[in-house]
């Protein structure tokens, strides 16, 4: 049995297509366009992800929750941080009531 697929996964797959050719690299071309339209993406498949989850069919809104996931680590990327930063505070905030 392979091991599940993570959000470290993910970001470390978003790290090694930032240092593609943006003609063979989605992620490439997301950030070589800068933080503002990687935002306005990621607002986009927000959108798309609350109109699956109240309107649409499970595999409608795992399909955006993908994307939305894909698209809020391609903006972390595009603003130098890291993951770890945003689960060291989930994990601070969980320690509280």
């Amino acid at each position: 049995m392979s091991e599940p697929f993570t959000l470290a996964d993910l970001e470390a797959i978003i790290r090694a297509r930032a240092a593609a050719d943006a003609g063979a690299s989605y992620t490439r071309s997301l950030l070589d366009k800068g933080v503002g339209k990687c935002a306005k993406k990621l607002g986009e498949e927000a959108v798309e992800a609350v109109i699956a989850a109240v309107s649409e069919d499970d595999k409608s809104l795992v399909a955006e929750s993908a994307d939305l996931l894909y698209h809020l680590l391609v903006v972390l990327a595009a603003r130098g941080v890291a993951l770890d930063d945003v689960l060291a505070e989930l994990h601070r905030r969980t320690g509280q009531s």
